[in-house]
C-alpha cells in the first residue's frame, strides 16, 4: 500500500498485500487512534470513497483501488514508546503456527491491540519479536481481563477466511470459555438470548447493556461445578458481541469473579485478598477448519495459575492442581 497525503485528505493505493479485505476493517487497521465509531460516521456520510465512490462498510477493497479518506486526528504514540512498553511483556505462548496462522495462549492483563490509552498489545509485541514478518494481524479480539485463545493471520488471504468463519459462525467454528461466577446456577444447560446495546459513559467509556434496541446475542451456559456460593461454567458463544458473556451474567445476577466493569465490586476486593488477583474467564477451547485447507483443528488454552489454584481451594483440595486435563476429577460437585 502506497499513501500520498496533503492538507485536507488522503488517498490510499491498495497493494497486492490487502485485497479481499472489507473497508471498514482495513480502516480499523490503518486509522491507529481513531475511534470506530466515528470510521463508520465517516463512512456512512460518504467521506470515504474508492475510486471516487461511495461505498458500504462491506465493501471489499481491490488491488489498485484508491481510498480517499477525509481529515483525520491520529492519536498514535511514538512509535520508540511504544517499542519500549512492549518490552515489559512480551511473553506469548504459541499453541499452534503453521504458515498462514499463528494461535497464542493470550495472558490476562494485556490488550489485544493499543489505543485508548494502551501504548501496546499482544499484536505490537508479536511484530517487535519477530520484525522479518511481512504480514501479522488479528483474526478477532478478547478483552483486556480475559485469557486463552487468540489466532493471529500470517497471510491476507487466511485473515479474510478466519473473519469470514467468525462472522457466519457456520459447521465447524466452535469458541469456549471457562467461567467462575458468584452464586449457584441450577440449570444443567442454559440457552441466553439477550439482545446486547453498545453505549457510552460519562467520561466516554464504553459499556454494554442488555436493551431489545441492541444486536441479538446468544450464549450457550453449561453447569461444570458448583459450591455454596459459587459455580464453574463453560460458555459457548454462538453470538460474538462485545462484553457478551460479562454482561449476560450479570444480567442474570451470576457476576463474573473479578470482573471490575460489570461484577460484584464489593465481592471482587475480598477476592483479592483471598489470591483472586484478576476476572475468572479463560478462552480454553476453539474448533474452526483451517483457512486455507478446511482441514478440521481444535486448540486447548492451559487453565492459568491463579483461576486453577482458586478453584482448588474452594474445591478444598489445596494439594491438587485444577487444569483442564483434570476438570473431569472436579465435576460434578453439590446438586
Amino acid at each position: 500500500m502506497n499513501g500520498a497525503v496533503n492538507k485536507s485528505v488522503t488517498h490510499l493505493v491498495i497493494g497486492e498485500d490487502d485485497p479481499g479485505q472489507r473497508v471498514d476493517n482495513f480502516l480499523v487497521r490503518t486509522c491507529k487512534g481513531v475511534p470506530k465509531s466515528h470510521l463508520y460516521r465517516i463512512l456512512r456520510s460518504g467521506e470515504v470513497r474508492v475510486n471516487s465512490r461511495r461505498v458500504a462498510a462491506g465493501y471489499r477493497l481491490c488491488a489498485g483501488d484508491v481510498l480517499r479518506l477525509p481529515p483525520l486526528r491520529l492519536a498514535e504514540r511514538p512509535q520508540a514508546e511504544v517499542d519500549e512498553a512492549a518490552k515489559q511483556r512480551v511473553d506469548l505462548p504459541i499453541l499452534y503456527e503453521d504458515e498462514a496462522m499463528l494461535v497464542i495462549d493470550k495472558p490476562d492483563g494485556i490488550a489485544v491491540h493499543g489505543g485508548s490509552g494502551v501504548s501496546f498489545g499482544v499484536i505490537e509485541a508479536l511484530r517487535r519479536q519477530r520484525p522479518e514478518a511481512r504480514f501479522l494481524e488479528l483474526a478477532h479480539r478478547l478483552d483486556r481481563e480475559t485469557s486463552g485463545i487468540l489466532l493471529i493471520g500470517k497471510k491476507r488471504l487466511a485473515l479474510t477466511a478466519l473473519h469470514d468463519m467468525f462472522r457466519e459462525r457456520g459447521a465447524g467454528t466452535d469458541k469456549r470459555y471457562l467461567v467462575l461466577v458468584r452464586g449457584r446456577w441450577m440449570n444443567m444447560t442454559q440457552h441466553v438470548r439477550l439482545p446486547l446495546f453498545k453505549h457510552l459513559i460519562e467520561g466516554g467509556e464504553r459499556r454494554v447493556s442488555v436493551n431489545p434496541e441492541g444486536k441479538d446475542s446468544h450464549t450457550v451456559f453449561r453447569l461444570l461445578a458448583r459450591w455454596p456460593e459459587t459455580s464453574l461454567l463453560e460458555a459457548q458463544l454462538k453470538t460474538g458481541r462485545t462484553h457478551q458473556i460479562r454482561v449476560h451474567l450479570a444480567h442474570l445476577g451470576f457476576p463474573i469473579l473479578g470482573d471490575e466493569k460489570y461484577g460484584d465490586f464489593e465481592l471482587n476486593r475480598d477476592l483479592k485478598r483471598s489470591g483472586l488477583k484478576r476476572m475468572a474467564l479463560h478462552a480454553w477451547k476453539m474448533a474452526i477448519q483451517h483457512p486455507l485447507t478446511g482441514a478440521p483443528l481444535e486448540f486447548v488454552a492451559p487453565l492459568p495459575e491463579g483461576v486453577a489454584s482458586y478453584i482448588a481451594a474452594v474445591d478444598g483440595k489445596k494439594t491438587r492442581e485444577f487444569t483442564v486435563d483434570n476438570l473431569g476429577q472436579f465435576l460434578w460437585k453439590q446438586p
